[in-house]
């Protein structure tokens, strides 16, 4: 119950900061009186990071605490009287850090994906399939559509949709009603750089019915405090900053709560040139003698699979020397230093499907942490992500197949 609770907030996080960074128009040097309205063109696409960290209590008791990174990529598919229909891809990670343990030293594990389309107008309200678990926080911001000068406020309602699905068996989006708070407030410094800035507050308290499944939360208590930072040389907000709790109280009396910190901002980075990086990476992996090595471009970036990286066996305890192999890859990856790694493990089709999986993360996880030992990436720059049987490039049924199903890939991120 607890973890389904995180993984939830987690969620709502992410999809709290695509609600930001929507394509927008910011008029003057934030001087004066300003009007925030959104622009959105056909074909604009863009991406953000959000990184969340916090605590999170059990009967008022510290269970543990954990890091999330959210990776959120935008397009724009079409446009008509300033409302723009959106196509947004979310990606989440996760590591828990046990009740007494400091961030650092673990990859991100790989926790799940959402794809979701709706549509915004000028002001910010968003009309979208009920069906859509993403994004969470809905009609946040919303603007008055009038000109504002530094300390003036507006109200609007807004609500959260949350997916109780794996808890509580809760199968459509669970609605969170509340009314936010803005004020406007003028020029703020965000990494050293002034932007017009705006905050955004709103307190939860709601009390539901009785939902399916055995246990349901029956009362719900939050709060958020965020501060935006608006770039009108983007045409968008760059940043936010937040500090938030949520209170749980489950039908069955627990209460669950988090307590924590978030951020996030609009990247800026190249486009990919998959084609190019491949052709590159195959030449160096031709010149290094990389073994049982092969490069190709695939739908989240670039792919350097790794074909019978030896492990103990049916254990994550890699062979010696097989660190050499890793080193060779290494030098590779050193040159796209620009691009954040996914690990992913993959096994043949041998034990149980629950092995399987287990098996196959433990061991991509053993691959990215000693990456991030190695200095190739900090940790929250790799994910890990196991897959199991699922995937295979050869027949299981031959021994030259399942050799080439065990491999690790690590992919080179477009987004």
């Amino acid at each position: 119950m607890e973890r389904m609770g995180r993984n939830n907030f987690r969620r709502k996080i992410a999809a709290f900061f695509v609600s930001f960074t929507a394509f927008g128009f910011f008029s003057g040097a934030g001087l004066g009186a300003e009007e925030f309205v959104y622009r959105q063109e056909t074909g604009d696409r863009y991406r953000s990071l959000s990184t969340v960290r916090e605590d999170v209590y059990v009967d008022r008791k510290l269970s543990h605490r954990a890091e999330i990174l959210n990776r959120i990529a935008v397009e724009v598919l079409d446009t008509a009287d300033g409302t723009g229909r959106h196509r947004a891809v979310f990606q989440t990670s996760e590591r828990s850090l046990g009740a007494g343990l400091n961030a650092g030293g673990r990859s991100f594990q790989w926790a799940r994906e959402y794809v979701s389309e709706f549509d915004r107008d000028p002001l910010g309200y968003i009309t979208i399939d009920p069906a859509y678990f993403m994004p969470v926080v809905r009609n946040v911001p919303v603007f008055p559509g009038r000109d504002l000068k530094p300390g003036e406020t507006w109200t609007a309602e807004g609500h959260e949709m949350h997916d109780f699905r794996d808890g509580f068996g809760i199968a459509e989006p669970y609605r969170i009603p509340f009314i936010a708070r803005y004020t406007f407030l003028g020029n703020r410094s965000w990494k050293g750089k002034i932007f017009p800035a705006f905050s955004v507050s709103y307190r939860i308290f709601f009390e539901p019915g009785a939902a399916p499944g055995k246990i349901w939360p029956s009362r719900i208590i939050g709060s958020s405090d965020q501060t935006v930072y608006w770039d009108h040389d983007l045409g968008q907000a760059r940043a936010y900053e937040e500090n938030f709790r949520m209170v749980f109280t489950l039908s069955n009396g627990q209460t669950i709560e988090y307590r924590g910190k978030a951020s996030a901002e609009v990247l800026e980075s190249s486009g990919m040139d998959k084609e190019k990086i491949v052709e590159e990476i195959a030449e160096e992996i031709a010149q290094l003698g990389i073994e049982n090595a092969t490069v190709r471009a695939v739908d989240d970036g670039v792919a350097i699979s790794m074909e019978d990286i030896l492990f103990e066996a049916d254990t994550a305890r890699m062979l010696p020397g097989e660190a050499q192999k890793l080193n060779q890859i290494a030098r590779i990856l050193l040159r796209y230093q620009d691009r954040d790694i996914l690990v992913g493990g993959h096994t043949a089709m041998a034990g149980t499907e629950a092995g399987r999986l287990a098996l196959s993360r433990e061991r991509a996880a053993v691959v990215a942490d000693y990456l991030a030992g190695q200095k190739i990436r900090s940790p929250d720059r790799i994910v890990v992500r196991g897959y199991g049987a699922e995937r295979p490039v050869a027949d299981n049924r031959t021994e030259e197949g399942r050799r080439k199903n065990r491999r690790v890939e690590i992919t080179l991120l477009e987004n």
